[in-house]
């Protein structure tokens, strides 16, 4: 059973720079919920509400939003305002949250590594907080079912445009078992178009097992000594395919990339169109955009 789950936080953000020089691109909003909190809630409706979020010295606005402040408490219901204090109540206490600085080799093997020596011997899942999928069935339940229905390492997969594979790991598909469930025996990082051995994408989303976690082991102790060292959990992954099962789990819905700029925006704009209350405004704004554009500028080009 899957019971918990880790959230690594300690990257810089550097495809947002300079938007993520102070402000962590884990507390950029999509409406009025910075998108880490998109990710815990996903795992809360998924039956998971034990987290470790990995994160760093320069991610203290993480642990200040999903920690109570009794002072803004009393001054919002002093104000009248009781229903926003309860809502913001209800972010501190969405999820049991431990916090854990990042200390080791870079790559994102070293985060999950890092957490694992909390989590314990068991199955637990990672999600990166940039990630936001819209789904009827969350993305993380999803996992967990594949999980439940393999009992062995499972890997978030999404359908990808062949010229896109040179941005993605792409799994090398063995089986495929039904409902978006796949046998794979390796991942190739970010592959040329003709060499992909799949059209599948290895995007956010894993259930990582003591197996995984020990491939990670060894390649930490491989660069121990290498100040360039790299640990990396689709390496640990694609060695572990080598010599045990290892599943991908095609997600059903809708994934949206925040950690660039152009996915951020897409992103904000989806859930903002979706909205019963901005949505309408939205789409009035889109059909009146080349003309406020042309005003705003003086040119005659469309947008």
């Amino acid at each position: 059973m899957v019971r918990k789950a880790v959230i690594p936080v300690a990257g810089l953000g550097t495809r947002l720079l300079p938007l993520t020089k102070a402000l962590p691109k884990e507390m950029l909003p999509i409406l009025d919920k910075p998108v880490l909190q998109h990710t815990i809630e996903e795992l809360v409706a998924s039956g998971i509400d034990d987290i470790t979020i990995v994160t760093s010295t320069r991610k203290a606005l993480v642990q200040q939003h999903f920690a109570p402040d009794d002072d803004l408490d009393i001054r919002l219901r002093a104000d009248g305002k009781s229903q926003l204090a309860d809502d913001l109540q209800e972010v501190t206490s969405l999820a049991r949250i431990t916090y854990l600085y990042q200390d080791g080799p870079y790559g994102n093997g070293t985060p999950v590594l890092n957490a694992a020596r909390i989590v314990g011997d068991e199955p637990f899942m990672v999600l990166w907080a940039d990630d936001v999928f819209t789904s009827e069935v969350p993305r993380a339940q999803q996992l967990i079912a594949a999980y439940e229905r393999t009992r062995a390492p499972v890997l978030g997969l999404m359908p990808m445009d062949p010229s896109e594979s040179h941005r993605y790991g792409v799994p090398i598909v063995e089986d495929e078992l039904g409902a978006g469930l796949l046998r794979i025996s390796g991942i190739v990082e970010k592959p040329r178009p003709e060499e992909a051995p799949s059209a599948y994408a290895s995007i956010g989303g894993y259930v990582v097992t003591p197996g995984i976690v020990a491939e990670l082991e060894l390649q930490a102790e491989r660069h121990l000594h290498s100040p360039n060292g790299e640990v990396y959990l689709s390496t640990a992954i694609h060695e572990h395919a080598r010599t045990s099962p290892v599943f991908g789990q095609v997600i059903d819905g809708t994934w949206w990339d925040t950690g660039n700029p152009l996915g951020y925006l897409r992103a904000q704009f989806a859930a903002a169109l979706a909205h019963p209350e901005y949505g309408p405004e939205l789409r009035k704004l889109a059909r009146e955009g080349n003309d406020l554009f042309t005003r705003a500028t003086g040119s005659e080009e469309r947008p």
